[in-house]
């Protein structure tokens, strides 16, 4: 996004807080006014100071007390105008943080897929705690600098013109200082947000497989990796950090300027009688603060540049298109059975890499289909496509002969149960993770489902035994126990179409013996998709899917595959040849 979208986006976040704003603002006015009286009253106070034993102690004091009633609301003023900020800073931070959490929740596969899980968290986390501080400095500072400044410029122009022209030339210096630091450090803090979710991505991808990258002695390059992010991290940040630090000593040399120029003028007019002692102090009060504000304008600027950076990466990932919708009129069958087909079915991950192309397949209620063939074929693809995780190309997936796309994603899972080589399993007790596809199954229903998938003796064992507390992606668990859990899930809801990639493949040859005679009987009468890189396991199916480079190239039975001596017959003895 570019800055001024960025912006746009920003005020359409900030408008359900206009009120809190609008209270700024005029907090803001009422501080600005205040601070800005008190340089006359100091000058009056100077005026009243005539010499020795020509002092108005009376008109003094009162003064004083005119400046500690000023001080007083101006220090009130500026809490709750930093009560203001703060509620609608951290109001948008909520709505933002929610709106990138929801939208995550929405984006298809092929999005998280292609993105690190670091720098996603990046974006969400870090991008917006700097979003939050560059807004919190702008909208504290930005306008009341910029109303000081036309405040100041205004009171001196009615108190001396001549010396209100003197700043107002030296002015342009310190827009030229704003202005060139300003478009300089953007491109530079884009770059140091984009470098640093890529740091979070690969710290976060190195902790989390830690064991692969101690099992192949992969630590040395995981360094170098990192040192090179690291590296280009600290370049992009200096030369950051080095053009926003030229903010401080710059504007201080031009406030010097214009502080020197209104007292050499100014001393001057004091000389010819133009102006009294007092209204000469006041007008330096009035230079100061009058340069002031331009030193923290170019300070805001540098911070909403970088803000503004880290927006453009939040609000990219928010305003991502989402999976498409589910279709206003859900078509769900009236009774599920099983019956799946595939009708000339394309797909590709990369349009520029062809995968599936024109599969067709029908299945008919209870068979048990096995997909086979090696590494790329396209046999998960298959999977993903028949949950929909991702939609073809062309052609179309039927569940009883209703396209899955003129179903709900809820509807059409709902009567698939998948265990994966991969386990899914949260943080929480044994049986939360059992019962997430029926969550008001009872005791007895769980304990069912285990013992028929062979994971109730060991639950029995664990401290708590259901009720044990097991951490994310099941911490704490053998990888073999993790997918007992799973199977056990599957066992509990029993749904029409069942899918299982593999999902024997971390048990041991005892227990996979138990787990198959039991997958037999749970496979009774249900339509079974069964992709296997073993062999041996799939004899039993009805059908044989037999793929290569997308396409299925042999299909029937193993006595049938095997006599054909083809592809299948080259694969089962790869794995049995001595």
């Amino acid at each position: 996004m570019n800055r001024k979208n960025t912006l746009k986006t920003v005020f359409s976040y900030l408008k359900p807080y206009r009120v809190y704003l609008l209270c700024s603002l005029f907090l803001t006015l009422i501080t600005v006014a205040l601070t800005l009286m008190v340089p006359i009253l100091t000058g009056k106070a100077v005026d009243r100071i005539l010499g020795a034993g020509a002092v108005d102690f009376g008109g003094v004091i009162r003064i004083l007390l005119y400046i500690g009633g000023a001080v007083a609301i101006t220090s009130v003023c500026q809490w709750l105008m930093s009560l203001c900020n703060n509620r609608m800073t951290y109001g948008m931070v909520r709505d933002i943080r929610r709106d990138a959490f929801g939208r995550l929740r929405v984006l298809p596969l092929k999005y998280l897929d292609s993105h690190p899980i670091g720098d996603l968290v990046s974006r969400v986390i870090t991008d917006v705690d700097t979003l939050a501080d560059g807004l919190l400095m702008g909208f504290t500072q930005l306008f009341t600098g910029v109303v000081t400044i036309l405040g100041t410029l205004v009171i001196m122009l009615v108190l001396d013109y001549r010396i209100a022209l003197v700043v107002v030339f030296v002015t342009p210096v310190s827009l030229f200082v704003a202005s060139f630091i300003a478009k300089r450090t953007h491109s530079f803090f884009s770059a140091q947000a984009t470098t640093r979710g890529e740091q979070t991505a690969l710290i976060d991808e190195m902790i989390g497989q830690q064991k692969i990258v101690r099992a192949f002695s992969y630590e040395s390059r995981a360094k170098e990796r990192f040192e090179d992010v690291n590296e280009r991290l600290r370049a992009t940040s200096l030369k950051a950090i080095f053009y926003s630090s030229l903010v401080n000593p710059c504007t201080r040399f031009v406030n010097s300027l214009v502080y020197a120029a209104v007292g050499l003028v100014g001393a001057l007019s004091v000389i010819s009688g133009g102006l009294t002692v007092g209204l000469l102090s006041g007008f330096l009060s009035y230079a100061n603060q009058y340069t002031k504000p331009f030193n923290e304008i170019s300070g805001v600027v540098t911070e909403l540049q970088n803000a503004l950076a880290c927006a453009a990466r939040v609000f990219a990932l928010i305003e991502e298109k989402g999976e498409p919708e589910d279709p206003v009129v859900d078509r769900i069958p009236e009774q599920v059975d099983g019956d799946v087909s595939l009708h000339n079915v394309c797909f590709s991950y990369d349009p520029a890499k062809k995968l599936i192309e024109d599969l067709s397949l029908t299945v008919t209620p209870g068979q048990r289909i096995a997909i086979v063939g090696p590494t790329g074929c396209g046999k998960t693809t298959v999977i993903n496509l028949l949950m929909r995780f991702y939609d073809p190309d062309s052609g179309s997936v039927r569940v009883e002969n209703v396209d899955i796309r003129d179903m709900s994603r809820h509807s059409l899972r709902k009567h698939y149960g998948m265990v994966l080589q991969e386990t899914w399993l949260k943080s929480g007790t044994v049986r939360d993770n059992i019962v997430m596809g029926k969550p008001d199954a009872t005791d007895e229903e769980v304990i069912a489902a285990a013992k028929a998938s062979h994971a109730h003796s060991f639950i029995k064992r664990l401290p708590e035994g259901y009720n044990t507390k097991i951490g994310e992606d099941g911490g704490g668990l053998s990888q073999g126990q993790k997918q007992l859990l799973c199977i056990t899930r599957v066992m509990l809801c029993l749904p029409p179409m069942l899918i299982l990639d593999e999902a024997t493949s971390s048990i041991d040859t005892r227990t996979e013996h138990r787990i198959q005679r039991a997958f037999a009987k749970m496979m009774q009468g249900r339509t079974s998709f069964i992709v296997a890189h073993r062999l041996s396991t799939i004899r039993e199916a009805d059908v044989i899917l037999v793929m290569k480079d997308g396409h299925v190239v042999e299909q029937g039975s193993h006595e049938m595959l095997l006599a054909k001596r083809g592809f299948y017959f080259e694969l089962y003895n790869s794995q049995f040849a001595h």
